[in-house]
């Protein structure tokens, strides 16, 4: 009888089993066909090809920069465009850089077009490079927030087309923080590469939309006279959830680390690691001092675009915030997070040591560091945000290609 009671017992968990591996399946087929008929800008060749046609084009691409899993490059000189350059943002062609690392010009060994980098001192298109150029043509993923520098590489492109009478054309790609606006605005006493606009952190708008903006609030100068023409997105609304098929840098290595990267890189500006020269980059942050706060550690280790991370070959114990996609998603689903700046802040032995001078830059105010050493709560601190939210997302809605 036991035997018996047994064997049903192991069959109908095999059966459980089962059914739970086919929900399992079930929804990541229906996650899958939710994203598939998004269709990025890129795509859309019979939008922009006409434009292309008997122009000298310039592109400003990287890895993500691809037309069903080919590199935008190749797919346009297989057609017959006249490519006479490259240009390429922080982390360069492949997107294997460091951040904030040198990228060299260099020659691309495939195709032998000039591959000119637009990071470090040369931000900007000089008319020297913009000679032999009609059309300048620009494709990045970018991921939706103030600091990440694709968007500053933008603003510059822009300034270079203005200058040199240059068209402009915009492949929209979707943002994946794009259902979310939040984040001190930025005061622009304070701008830099990392910030650069009066936008808050995360703005909810793709880079189509926020050229639109650039131009419209004549945040350019000489704004009126750009030439530009954005190819959106089809089927992309900001509440759509989309998970990029290629990172976009080398430390953005999963959709867990993109949806926290609004919350966690303020550790940039600290002395706490958030665990470059790891697997898990903007997932997990931790010091050596937290020993007796934590139990889990990582240890920092020089790799392909992390070289001589912070805190490198020294245990950080701390906390790995999530390895989940979905649980990352819904942490940064309705506001960034302060909780981990907050609790590391308390744990410092030496909270005088605890900020460097890149903290203001990457918040983008003075104000967030002299809260959190008064010992304001979350709660307090976001109070101080939402006035010029609030006059930010009035401006932004008049930008909006996109349902929100």
């Amino acid at each position: 009888m036991n035997q018996i009671v047994n064997l049903r017992y192991a069959t109908m968990t095999k059966i459980l089993f089962l059914f739970l591996l086919i929900g399992i399946a079930s929804n990541a087929l229906a996650q899958l066909s939710k994203q598939a008929d998004i269709q990025v800008g890129a795509s859309r060749l019979d939008e922009y090809l006409p434009q292309l046609k008997g122009k000298k084009v310039a592109l400003l691409i990287n890895q993500t920069s691809v037309v069903n899993e080919i590199l935008l490059l190749d797919t346009l000189l297989d057609l017959g465009v006249n490519v006479t350059k490259v240009f390429v943002p922080e982390h360069g062609f492949r997107g294997t850089a460091d951040a904030g690392a040198h990228v060299k010009n260099e020659i691309d060994g495939e195709s032998g077009l000039p591959i000119i980098s637009l990071y470090g001192n040369n931000k900007k298109p000089s008319k020297e490079q913009m000679q032999n150029v009609d059309v300048l043509l620009y494709d990045l993923q970018d991921v939706g927030v103030r600091f990440y520098t694709y968007i500053s590489t933008l603003e510059y492109a822009m300034d270079a087309c203005i200058e040199n009478q240059t068209m402009l054309l915009v492949l929209d790609r979707p943002n994946p923080n794009g259902h979310l606006v939040d984040g001190p605005v930025l005061d622009t006493a304070l701008k830099s590469f990392v910030g650069m606009q009066a936008i808050p952190i995360v703005y909810g708008m793709t880079v189509g939309e926020y050229a639109q903006m650039l131009v419209g609030e004549l945040w350019v100068k000489n704004a009126t006279k750009l030439q530009m023409k954005i190819i959106p997105c089809r089927n992309y609304t900001h509440k759509r959830r989309y998970s990029l098929p290629i990172a976009p840098s080398p430390n953005l290595k999963t959709m867990a680390a993109i949806y926290l990267y609004p919350s966690l890189c303020f550790f940039e500006g600290t002395v706490v690691s958030l665990g470059r020269g790891t697997d898990k980059p903007f997932q997990q942050w931790g010091h050596p001092d937290y020993t007796a706060k934590s139990s889990y550690y990582f240890t920092p280790k020089s790799a392909l675009g992390a070289s001589k991370p912070l805190l490198e070959n020294q245990a950080c114990y701390g906390q790995l915030v999530t390895d989940n996609a979905d649980t990352a998603y819904a942490i940064g689903a309705n506001k960034i997070n302060l909780e981990y700046l907050l609790k590391a802040y308390q744990w410092s032995t030496e909270k005088d040591k605890f900020f460097n001078p890149f903290f203001e830059k990457l918040a983008g105010t003075k104000l967030l560091r002299l809260q959190i050493q008064k010992g304001l709560n979350e709660a307090q601190i976001r109070d101080t945000w939402q006035a010029p939210l609030a006059q930010f997302k009035k401006i932004r809605k008049k930008y909006l290609l996109y349902e929100d």
